[in-house]
């Protein structure tokens, strides 16, 4: 998606591949939703973030909050509604090159974990690539929307309404101050799902 962005393409295609073979991210349509893309109404959108574009994620939630590595995997998975969650496994390496191009620093934060802090070059790096840092996000968000679409609640009440409204319609005879009950119940609700 931003293959012109070259910025340490070299280095960081190498490490990555080294770590994780051909999709150095993981991002190429897994078989669920925690490790391909999510599913949209068109069904699977495939892999859910292009080769580098997971540094861009990761270091403006470190510009945001100083995170931890699992804290970071939380926020994305927030951040796309659930629809999509990264393993350590893509998420720490970036974290290590994100270290290494010196975007980011870590401290020891105990227990074995460490604190990630965005550094002036870091704040630089998103500064001189806002545009594509936005588009990822604004992706996510659309997912997170798609995903909720979907979701096993909404879907079950979905359904809940669809069945007591076809049971009432072919109960029987409906008279005029039922069918105006219904119609306002229906539009009531409506009205609530809009104002949410």
């Amino acid at each position: 998606m931003f293959g012109r962005h070259h910025h340490h393409r070299g280095h960081w295609r190498g490490q990555a591949d080294e770590h994780h073979g051909r999709h150095p991210f993981g991002f190429h349509g897994g078989h669920d939703g925690h490790h391909g893309g999510p599913r949209g109404r068109g069904g699977r959108m495939g892999r859910f973030f292009d080769h580098g574009d997971l540094r861009f994620v990761v270091l403006k939630l470190i510009a945001e909050k100083p995170s931890h590595g699992y804290e970071l995997i939380k926020a994305i998975e927030t951040a796309a509604g659930g629809a999509y969650t990264p393993s350590p496994g893509v998420v720490y390496p970036t974290l290590t090159l994100l270290e290494e191009l010196g975007y980011v620093t870590a401290s020891d934060a105990g227990g074995g974990k460490k604190l990630y802090t965005i550094t002036p070059e870091g704040e630089a790096f998103l500064v001189s690539n806002d545009a594509p840092v936005r588009s990822l996000f604004q992706r996510m968000a659309e997912a997170a929307s798609a995903s909720a679409a979907f979701s096993p609640q909404i879907l079950r009440a979905r359904e809940n309404l669809k069945t007591a409204l076809r049971l009432k319609l072919h109960g029987g005879q409906l008279t005029a101050e039922q069918i105006a009950a219904i119609a306002k119940a229906m539009d009531d609700a409506a009205a609530v799902i809009e104002a949410i």
